[in-house]
């Protein structure tokens, strides 16, 4: 549902002057039900995003940037478990973010730089870290149940099980997106194709936290805006992913074949920008109207090879574009 912007700015006023609660606090939901919303704001509107990354003990760094530049708050707020272990050990922080955020009027969407099963649970971001390559023989002990390195990477996944039943007693539906870009292969779980490839993985990951009990993960699939033609290689099954999500970093927007593409894979799930550097222009959401969010990417925000304060406030401001207060799930 859309809130009208007259009404959303009337309503803002009145919570400054303490005489209304906060528009569109969201009550506890379910994942269903943030599904058949996103669904239902396909073709017509798009929620704006913005993520924050490091450091997880402030993690609303670039939605403040945001606020800042447009005096809005975004419709989705992101966040990230992070692997770094200043960051490990503020994921309760962010966590605590995450349900202020939900029940301000905002969509959560988390993603996870995870440390490969080959390491401890903190590491870097190098070879040894989140950028290390598995071997072809470590990969296939990876998605062999019950090897070694299966159960390693089933204790990573443990780590998180918390974290995300906190979201799921406090009612907070979360857009879920594990094994990210995976048809790239700049980190450990990406860059690999087939039915044993990284689409494996994430089939591993939703099946464990599913046996956790946790019910609360709208599950986000996502690739790269890079060969796009293979991007089928990837796909899990209709019964693995609820959302269909391309990342756009090789080029400034999605092309209208990517678009297509995206399109044709998700079979008539909902589809979304995960990840872009440049804010979508009014007119590109006019032309490809069915992503159903957007997300900027951290201080890409603020980089000027990417976006200005006049261009974020045009997309902002756009007809199709819905920011905190401006709708209900």
């Amino acid at each position: 549902m859309r809130t009208p912007r007259w009404w959303a700015l009337a309503l803002a006023l009145a919570v400054v002057a303490g005489l209304a609660p906060p528009a569109h606090a969201f009550p506890a939901t379910s994942r269903s039900a943030l599904i058949a919303y996103l669904a239902g704001i396909s073709g017509r509107y798009t929620l704006s995003g913005q993520h924050n990354r490091e450091p997880n003990s402030d993690p609303t760094k670039y939605t403040r940037l945001a606020q800042g530049i447009t005096g809005q708050t975004p419709g989705l707020w992101g966040g990230d478990f992070l692997f770094s272990a200043a960051d490990v050990a503020a994921r309760s922080t962010m966590i605590s973010e995450a349900i202020r955020q939900w029940q301000g009027g905002s969509v959560v969407a988390l993603t996870w730089h995870m440390c490969p099963p080959t390491t401890g649970p903190t590491c870097g971001w190098d070879s040894s870290g989140v950028l290390s390559h598995l071997s072809d023989g470590q990969w296939s002990q990876l998605v062999t149940d019950g090897t070694a390195l299966n159960n390693a990477f089933k204790s990573r996944l443990a780590e998180a099980v918390p974290h995300l039943r906190r979201l799921q007693d406090a009612g907070v539906p979360v857009l879920w997106r594990p094994v990210h870009e995976m048809n790239d292969g700049w980190s450990w779980w990406g860059g690999r194709p087939g039915a044993n490839g990284s689409r494996r993985l994430y089939q591993i990951t939703r099946d464990y936290f599913t046996a956790q009990g946790l019910t609360n993960l709208v599950w986000v699939w996502n690739v790269k805006d890079l060969n796009m033609g293979s991007i089928g290689q990837y796909w899990p099954g209709a019964g693995y992913a609820d959302v269909a999500t391309l990342d756009v970093w090789v080029k400034m927007e999605p092309s209208a074949a990517d678009y297509q593409a995206m399109l044709g894979v998700a079979g008539g799930k909902p589809i979304a920008l995960a990840e872009v550097g440049r804010a979508p222009r009014p007119a590109l959401l006019d032309a490809q109207p069915r992503w159903t969010w957007f997300m900027v990417w951290a201080e890409w925000l603020i980089d000027p090879a990417y976006n200005t304060n006049a261009s974020v406030q045009a997309s902002y401001f756009g007809p199709r574009v819905l920011n905190r207060g401006e709708f209900s799930i």
